[in-house]
């Protein structure tokens, strides 16, 4: 989310205290993408970090059991934890409080790694259009709110202004100072709307424009 920019001092405001409001919702369409593809899906994040934790744990896990296996075959005696590790799973019963934080534990960390493996992740990455085959590129969120923040302050009357890049919704809420708010609200459409389009997103989202007075002192 970036922050509000200003061209004159804000006026402090309260809750409720804005006067009258404007708003408007449109929907502003992509520019085409190469013929006869599809819009950019998200980009998938490596995840390296938990991947590497997961490794790690199971290759441990594995190394050490095999080893004691492999040292019984040997004729050496099993290691103390495996032996009472079997020992508890044979007689503690299922209802038990540590069987049952055990499962839920695991449950949740497995629960954790699937959702890891089927979310492409990197949210504040917007896929932009591909204009060659083998280029892929992406736009930052917060760079993305800049650059509609800048142009939301050259239109006239907009006293300041806060952007929100979603990834589907651009949230776009301004304080107007003097102008009527309709027309400022409409300046703001045609304003935006063209910047969403100069973005070069694969998928534009959609605009929705607030406009209010600045609160009053006191």
């Amino acid at each position: 989310m970036s922050e509000p920019t200003e061209r004159l001092p804000v006026v402090e405001r309260g809750q409720g205290e804005f006067g009258d409001q404007s708003e408007s919702a449109a929907a502003y369409e992509p520019h085409p993408t190469l013929a006869g593809e599809e819009k950019p899906g998200r980009f998938w994040s490596a995840r390296r970090v938990p991947a590497a934790l997961a490794a790690l744990v199971l290759l441990g896990g594995t190394g050490l059991l095999l080893y004691d296996i492999a040292a019984v075959r040997a004729g050496h005696d099993a290691m103390s934890w495996r032996g009472s590790l079997a020992d508890e799973l044979a007689t503690r019963p299922l209802d038990d409080t540590a069987v049952l934080v055990g499962a839920g534990v695991a449950a949740a960390l497995g629960l954790w790694l699937i959702v890891l493996a089927a979310t492409p992740g990197l949210r504040a990455l917007l896929p932009m259009r591909r204009t060659h085959a083998d280029v892929r590129a992406g736009l930052n969120r917060d760079a993305a709110a800049m650059v509609l923040r800048d142009r939301a302050m050259e239109v006239s009357g907009v006293q300041s202004v806060r952007v929100r890049v979603k990834r589907s919704k651009v949230d776009v809420r301004a304080l107007s100072h003097f102008r009527e708010l309709d027309d400022v609200r409409a300046d703001l459409d045609t304003t935006l709307g063209n910047g969403i389009k100069e973005l070069g997103l694969g998928s534009a989202p959609a605009l929705s424009v607030h406009v209010a007075r600045p609160g009053k002192k006191g």
